[in-house]
């Protein structure tokens, strides 16, 4: 994974029995009224962050445990409730209150980002606010390879380290939440977008997605002329500030 900033997993009887187990568990919650805030894009994009009611070893009340090769090297850290993401038809129709330029920016360019930059204040300058430790995709739901896959950036994380490096090195790691990294984050991403290769990675169950905690990816559009929907938990339990920032 350090070459390219991802990894795809074979079908592993472990992933499969978790995710078998936590389909039910999502499909409810994308349905429980409380979460309904997370529906956006036109009804196309059921963002659901931390809406999987799992422990701090991943596990679902009455389910087997979060297990298997995919797992195994990463930081025993405490997960937290795993975001639920699910994607339909017709994605991306345009998301309320957003720009021309931000609803382009997601159908040309699959709203590539890196997790943990937050838009912060009126202006949503790019700040540093979650440093994640990596990023676990695991697929709920069989769909088309076309329906709104996952999108990475073959080596997108050793160029947004590099910038950040250059942005974040010389300050003190208490000042790194609130330096402004928009600068640095657009022209990396620039970068990415015209010298890393573009790969699209859709999964089934059983299969499992680990990026690099800077990679640059996003979602496709829904291209593919069936399915219901494609349903991915997410994990990416945060780290220290310096571990995010290494190698």
């Amino acid at each position: 994974m350090e070459d390219k900033g991802f990894q795809v997993f074979a079908c592993d009887p472990a992933i499969r029995a978790w995710a078998d187990h936590a389909r039910p568990v999502a499909i409810a919650a994308i349905k429980d009224p409380a979460n309904a805030r997370w529906l956006r894009c036109g009804g196309t994009w059921f963002a659901g962050v931390d809406c999987l009611p799992n422990d701090p070893e991943g596990r679902l009340k009455g389910g087997p445990p979060l297990a298997g090769k995919a797992l195994e090297g990463l930081p025993d850290i405490p997960l937290h409730n795993a975001q639920v993401s699910a994607i339909y038809p017709g994605y991306p129709r345009p998301k309320e209150g957003e720009s021309a330029a931000a609803a382009s920016y997601r159908m040309t360019r699959d709203a590539a980002h890196v997790d943990g930059l937050l838009p912060v204040g009126p202006e949503r300058r790019r700040m540093i606010r979650e440093p994640h430790a990596y990023i676990l995709g695991l697929p709920l739901t069989e769909a088309p390879p076309d329906a709104s896959p996952l999108v990475v950036w073959e080596g997108s994380h050793r160029i947004m380290q590099a910038a950040f490096r250059e942005s974040l090195g010389s300050r003190p790691v208490a000042d790194w939440p609130d330096i402004d990294l928009t600068g640095a984050y657009h022209a990396a991403r620039r970068q990415c977008f015209d010298t890393c290769k573009r790969v699209e990675l859709p999964a089934r169950p059983g299969e499992a997605v680990l990026l690099h905690r800077l990679a640059l990816h996003g979602m496709a559009p829904w291209r593919a002329d069936d399915g219901s929907a494609r349903l991915v938990a997410y994990f990416r339990p945060e780290t220290t500030f310096e571990d995010w920032f290494a190698a």
